[in-house]
């Protein structure tokens, strides 16, 4: 049977936890206790303290000192302190009666229950007003946008009855101020995933029409929007605004346009009449599936709290339990009924409002088939197969089985010597490394993934994963077990018919082959082979290729930063397009593309590529965000592209000069990093800290583990050292000793992602962020 210890941790919000009562404190308080009470038996066991111990008990017994007949069978009193007009605001104090053998082990143990209970009271009432008033902001948007499409729809109406032309873009409508308009919904798409349009910086068009109550604000805690110039319609005494997020080319570019005519073309305002409404059908669209995913985000984070009350209760009465059990007196039916009756509770506000969400999204988004509501209002989650573990552990094997081959057969062919074949390693070389570089990061990832997963860090929340598509570890391993089983295979394949004297066009596009047919599998159309995951991948990277012009969320720049780690990946990528695309692997002429100027000159874009996008992250999130720290990081991004440089040219020119160059450029770049890396990104070299040189809170309870990574990440940053020296390992050729390096990069970048996953989970924690704060669309302003 589970500890109800293990249990309760499983089961509590990772970002909730300092929320929660802390009963491992309080187990530690009991056992202290038990000890006590221990020590004490072994006092008892001399006779004359036994002997009056029994008398000064039965003389409390007697009424002669007026205790009373009701407080004669309880141990506890626990008083109730209001501090503030409303109900929840109360505190608890726990008085020790006579009755009680008073002690400190048994002052403490209240004083913190008390302390527990006042503070869960207080987290339980915060989190319930806040939900309550996003609950209220939900339920009058949704009023909005029933009255905008039912306008709509009377409008279209009326144009189809006269028969007049309509741009089905655009709609002009008329909204009577003294009318009541009807109230009806048009059902759109369903969208597989709602949190795609869920972003912060927003696109404005406003608007004027009337309202029954007053629309309440927002609470945008992540974000901060940047207002954009917009025209103002008149309508019955309420403003409001459509706010579309720039999570699109086409809306940045549109939004840049209309600052670029506000400034320099002048202001050109809408006229109309004041009853006159024009509304865009797509921004329309775009505010309902904003709505609908708030409306997902708010059961999310209600049915968090339901959960928070049900564990602490139960938290309580296991905690007495023990207590009781230990030192024999009746406290729990005392303290439980106090713990029963308190706000968090006895409070069912939250409960009625789970019931007021699930009923409204099942009636205006799901065409009130409840069924299909609630799968995404509560997803399914994915149970874990004991297939996918068999097939990890066989494939495994294979590759393992086929690398061990490989290896034993170049060697004795002599392919990484230093005098090895240079047809071998120009041509199928690079796919090789380039396909085990690739591999390796994806196997780190998987490692971080069941490490977060251990450590209760909630990566799905940070990357804003959907939970039911989102990989596990075990995926992740059965992809790299796979996928390296069939490269290896492959390349001990083409070895073999090499080393049997084979030479023909045929097998020298076998690497080609490999190649093709992992991209064909990437760009699979049909719901097999993790095709979400696969789909979600490309989204990133075309994120990432068109920064800054898409709203950049986590996942983007995580994503772009393991691109920084991966410049040899792309350079063998850009040599293999080249070899094939071009077709000189049937004359074998490895050295066309090296010959080409086009080529020499892209091998310098390919350098700086990934810094260079994640520059252009840095800047976007700073034009979203207007915080000055992304313009302090981007500078770490551009200094990085100019030791790149310095590199591709120092290969190029071999100079003393540009020796020297990428010295200064790489020492100053490398400074710059290492101080990002542990102070941003990890949060550690706090000097004030409870830790000496990390932070406050730490997920891993041995601390050695963190200066032992930060020395790792230091010696792993100086590899750009191997461009100065020249290192071989031994008589191995050059390439495998820049593949090994490549490889070093790649397990330090791994190694760095579970430290940055680790601060930015106690940052969300440390403001009890377990769920997006989503934007709402429409937004009431005052009038000027």
């Amino acid at each position: 049977m589970v500890k109800f210890s293990k249990q309760f941790e499983s089961q509590l919000v990772p970002e909730w936890k300092e929320a929660f009562v802390d009963y491992w404190q309080l187990k530690k308080d009991v056992k202290r206790m038990c000890l006590f009470n221990a020590n004490n038996e072994l006092d008892n066991s001399k006779p004359q303290l036994a002997y009056a111990r029994r008398l000064v008990s039965e003389l409390r017994k007697l009424h002669l000192f007026g205790l009373d007949r009701h407080k004669e069978h309880e141990a506890i009193q626990v008083h109730k302190k209001l501090t503030g007009s409303e109900s929840r605001d109360v505190m608890y104090e726990t008085e020790l009666l006579e009755q009680f053998a008073v002690t400190d082990a048994a002052r403490e143990f209240f004083a913190r229950l008390d302390l527990q209970l006042n503070k869960v009271n207080k987290f339980y009432s915060a989190k319930e007003k806040e939900f309550l008033e996003r609950g209220e902001s939900l339920k009058k948007q949704i009023q909005i946008l029933l009255e905008l499409k039912a306008a709509l729809k009377n409008q279209r109406r009326r144009i189809s009855s006269s028969n007049d032309a309509m741009d089905d873009s655009s709609i002009s409508c008329s909204i009577s101020c003294e009318e009541e308009s009807t109230r009806g919904a048009i059902v759109e798409e369903e969208q597989d995933q709602p949190q795609e349009i869920l972003s912060s910086a927003s696109e404005r068009s406003e608007f004027r029409c009337s309202d029954s109550g007053d629309l309440a604000k927002s609470q945008l805690e992540e974000v901060k929007l940047r207002s954009l110039p917009a025209g103002v319609f008149s309508c019955h005494g309420k403003n409001l605004k459509i706010k579309i997020p720039l999570t699109t080319p086409s809306r940045t570019f549109s939004a840049l346009a209309h600052l670029f005519m506000e400034d320099f073309g002048g202001s050109q305002t809408r006229r109309c009449g004041p009853h006159k409404l024009n509304i865009n059908k797509t921004k329309l669209h775009h505010a309902e599936k904003m709505i609908k995913g708030a409306s997902i985000e708010l059961y999310k984070g209600l049915n968090y709290l339901k959960s928070y009350q049900t564990l602490n209760m139960l938290a309580f009465a296991k905690i007495l339990k023990k207590f009781d059990k230990v030192t024999g007196k009746q406290v729990l039916n005392i303290y439980l009924k106090v713990v029963e009756s308190s706000y968090f509770n006895t409070s069912d506000m939250a409960i009625k409002l789970i019931d007021e969400v699930e009923e409204l999204f099942t009636k205006h988004f799901s065409d009130d088939n409840k069924p299909k509501a609630m799968k995404y209002l509560k997803p399914y989650q994915r149970e874990e197969s004991h297939t996918v573990t068999f097939f990890i552990g066989l494939f495994t094997g294979c590759w393992i089985a086929l690398f061990i081959g490989y290896c034993i057969m170049a060697h004795i062919a002599g392919m990484y010597a230093g005098q090895s074949d240079t047809i071998y390693m120009e041509t199928v070389y690079p796919v090789l490394s380039m396909f085990s570089l690739l591999f390796l990061h994806l196997f780190l990832y998987g490692c971080n993934v069941f490490m977060w997963r251990k450590t209760r860090i909630n990566y799905t929340f940070i990357f804003e994963f959907a939970p039911t598509k989102e990989l596990k570890y075990r995926d992740v391993f059965l992809i790299c077990a796979t996928s390296m089983a069939v490269t290896v295979a492959a390349m001990f394949a083409h070895l073999s018919l090499i080393t049997k004297g084979y030479s023909s066009t045929q097998i020298q596009a076998v690497p080609g082959f490999l190649l093709l047919m992992f991209l064909i599998v990437l760009f699979f159309p049909f719901n097999i082979i993790y095709k979400s995951s696969r789909y979600c991948f490309l989204r990133v990277i075309r994120n990432i290729i068109l920064s800054p012009l898409y709203k950049v969320v986590m996942v983007d720049f995580f994503m772009a930063d393991q691109l920084c780690s991966q410049v040899p990946l792309l350079r063998n990528m850009e040599y293999v397009a080249c070899y094939y695309i071009t077709g000189s692997y049937k004359t074998q002429d490895y050295g066309l593309c090296i010959r080409s100027k086009h080529y020499r000159d892209l091998s310098y874009a390919v350098s700086f590529l990934p810094y260079y996008w994640r520059a252009m992250q840095c800047a976007r999130r700073w034009f979203d965000e207007g915080e000055t720290n992304h313009l302090i990081n981007m500078g770490k991004y551009v200094s990085a592209m100019l030791a790149a440089g310095a590199k591709v040219a120092y290969e190029k020119e071999k100079s003393v000069g540009w020796l020297v160059i990428v010295v200064l450029i790489s020492s100053a770049a490398t400074v710059y990093q290492l101080y990002w890396d542990f102070v941003k990104d990890w949060g550690l070299l706090q000097f004030n800290s409870n830790n000496p040189w990390l932070r406050n809170e730490l997920i891993l309870r041995c601390k050695f583990v963190y200066y032992l990574s930060m020395a790792l990440n230091f010696v792993l940053r100086l590899a750009w050292l191997q461009t100065v020296l020249h290192y071989n390992l031994g008589s191995l050729d050059y390439r495998v000793t820049s593949f090994f390096l490549a490889a070093l990069e790649v397990i330090r970048r791994g190694h760095w992602n579970f430290y940055r996953l680790e601060n930015e989970h106690l940052n969300n924690a440390g403001k009890f962020r377990a769920v997006k704060t989503v934007p709402l669309p429409f937004h009431e302003v005052d009038e000027d």
